[in-house]
């Protein structure tokens, strides 16, 4: 960037212009040879004819920020007559070089000059990068759908990005666009402004960087350095063989010795007291697992879970097998219900209650709840039919949408919405 040689120039859209103070000082350069941030000083100082005397060798010879500064000299008529065929040349040979202002202004000059099919490919680059003056001008267009694809919400993004840059056109324009473009595009144009900020700023990134100059080559080293010859296995010796490591002998398992009683009775215990660990860690896990273990009175012997036949007499009759109990059915889902604290007076509720109408009047969406809050106290001020309303403050992502509610019915709420719209303000009927 060359902030402290370059001057700037508002859109010829605006009536104000803008010079920038020089950032950093300028490089130290012989007497004999004045550089462009002397032009600025002259500039400043109010001696034009100067700045220019000093800026036009720079810029034949080829310097882009001399070139930008001649061409806001012509197109402001200081320190030479106005002309916006000069000031237009000298802007797109900055422009080629690389410097993003000269585009900018190269744009908007061409759009000034009618020639606006020419101007518009550099419109669209610069609003990319985030210029409040551009991004007005293309949102302008993709909301008439002459020199841009008509897109609403882009539009509506556009101007809102180079409003609150400070854009005063753009406020103005805003302000007209929410009452052409309906509620639910312009909440969709809003839900773009996060990436739009992000695409900017890696627009503005990589055009200064592909605009930044090639680091210079460094010098070839005066070192040189000798190529070895590859190298050649030995031929004046024989290279020992390989040995291959002699097989090491498995070893020969002993036979296990017989278990005491008092062992055979403690390992026993020990696999008892490690199915039941791994029952507790199952039923840890919430897994059902189920183990039946003989009672500790009597050993586990075939036979403990079923009666034992009679020694004598007859059988008695085959068990008929337990129908499995019927599984009862699922409970249904209990549906979450979000009952709101009673709101204090002229404060909307923060959700809606159950049981009440489904209409309601819906007055906007804010990305700031507190926003929503002032809106609803100036509209009960305004229509004494709304302070005898429910309102409602309806959460949707980052966006608060406040609405009122319980009409008895949807033209109720057509009839509200209509006495609001006449005061020019937004008013949509949902059914929530």
């Amino acid at each position: 960037m060359r902030s402290y040689r370059t001057l700037l120039l508002a859109a010829p859209l605006i009536p104000a212009v803008l010079l920038a103070a020089p950032a950093l000082a300028a490089p130290k350069a012989a007497a004999a040879a004045p550089d462009v941030k002397a032009g600025v000083d002259a500039w400043e100082a109010g001696d034009y004819a100067k700045a220019v005397a000093v800026w036009r060798p720079l810029a034949i010879a080829g310097d882009p920020d001399a070139q930008f500064n001649l061409g806001q000299a012509y197109k402001l008529g200081r320190g030479v007559p106005a002309d916006l065929g000069q000031a237009e040349g000298w802007y797109r040979r900055a422009a080629k070089q690389g410097h993003l202002q000269a585009e900018d202004n190269l744009g908007l000059v061409l759009f000034t000059a009618n020639r606006r099919d020419e101007a518009m490919p550099f419109i669209a680059r610069s609003a990319e990068r985030g210029e409040p003056r551009a991004q007005y001008v293309l949102g302008t267009a993709m909301f008439n759908g002459d020199l841009a694809t008509k897109d609403w919400p882009r539009a509506y993004a556009l101007t809102k990005r180079a409003s609150d840059a400070g854009l005063g056109i753009a406020s103005a324009r805003l302000a007209q666009l929410d009452r052409l473009i309906p509620l639910d595009q312009r909440q969709r144009g809003l839900a773009l402004l996060p990436e739009m900020e992000k695409n900017e700023q890696r627009a503005r990134l990589a055009a200064v960087n592909a605009a930044a100059p090639e680091a210079p080559k460094s010098a070839p080293s005066p070192v040189q350095t000798a190529s070895l010859p590859a190298s050649v296995p030995g031929t004046l010796y024989t290279p020992p063989p390989v040995l291959a490591p002699a097989p090491v002998p498995a070893p020969t398992p002993r036979p296990a010795a017989p278990l005491s009683p008092a062992a055979q009775h403690a390992a026993a215990a020990a696999a008892e007291a490690a199915a039941s660990a791994d029952v507790a860690a199952a039923a840890a896990k919430d897994e059902t697992i189920r183990v039946v273990t003989p009672p500790p009175s009597q050993p586990a012997a075939p036979g403990t879970s079923y009666a034992a036949p009679p020694e004598k007499g007859p059988l008695p009759p085959a068990e008929t097998p337990a129908t499995p109990p019927t599984p009862a059915p699922a409970p249904a889902p209990v549906q979450e219900k979000v009952v709101a604290a009673t709101p204090k007076a002229g404060t909307p509720a923060p959700a809606p209650a159950a049981g009440k109408s489904p209409w309601r009047a819906q007055l906007g969406a804010f990305g700031v709840e507190a926003n929503a809050r002032s809106l609803w106290r100036s509209v009960e001020k305004a229509y004494p039919a709304a302070a005898a309303r429910q309102p409602y403050l309806v959460k949707s992502g980052k966006l608060t949408r406040l609405q009122v509610g319980d009409f008895a019915s949807k033209a109720d709420a057509e009839s509200f919405c209509s006495a609001v719209k006449k005061d020019g303000r937004p008013c949509l009927v949902v059914d929530r």
